[in-house]
């Protein structure tokens, strides 16, 4: 540990960071110093953002759990193939046509088998614990999803018979925006117990 003099302020310099007395709270400041002995940041550690910040217990961790329930990824994709059945049947009603029902279901499928492979991406890699590795693992099965849904895309003139566009379409992005239903039922939710507590 190497001490540095700077305006009469004792600087205890590890690795190039260096800990300082606060002018204003006598509360440890952080500063980067470079090689040269330069301060290139000036960070205040205790500036009273933290103040009277009491971390929660095991209970009322479990608590806040409770009243904010995850999205079950599950659940998600059986809305999604609900929705994509629905959609498919409607077009097939629409159109007149058992094509253009296929196509719907075909764009509907062009999310459900993605996402679903996206949700098995994760939910295997969960047990990781390093934020690294489940940032890295989140980046590539979204790649092999997105991956997958262009395939299945331009698949699609080649899968199916007759293809309609439109219904395709249609199929593709009613089945896509079941994400959003999900998080508006689940804010729902939660904003009625919290009415009704």
């Amino acid at each position: 540990m190497a001490s540095v003099r700077d305006e009469g302020k004792s600087l205890k310099a590890v690795a190039g960071v260096a800990a300082q007395e606060s002018p204003r709270s006598g509360a440890s400041a952080a500063k980067t110093i470079s090689l040269s002995g330069r301060v290139v940041d000036d960070v205040d550690r205790d500036d009273g953002i933290f103040e009277g910040f009491t971390p929660l217990t095991r209970e009322q961790a479990a608590g806040v759990r409770e009243a904010n329930p995850a999205v079950s990824p599950v659940a998600v994709l059986m809305g999604q193939m609900m929705t994509g059945v629905l959609v498919a049947g409607a077009a097939w009603a629409i159109a007149g046509r058992p094509s253009a029902g296929w196509s719907a279901l075909y764009g509907a499928l062009s999310v459900i088998l993605p996402a679903a492979l996206f949700a098995r991406g994760l939910a295997r890699q969960q047990a990781g614990a390093n934020a690294g590795a489940l940032l890295a693992g989140f980046l590539v099965w979204e790649l092999i999803k997105i991956g997958l849904t262009v395939a299945m895309l331009c698949a699609a003139p080649r899968l199916v018979e007759q293809l309609s566009w439109l219904a395709l379409l249609a199929g593709f992005v009613v089945t896509m925006k079941v994400y959003w239903v999900a998080m508006w039922l689940r804010l729902v939710g939660t904003n009625r117990r919290k009415i009704l507590n």
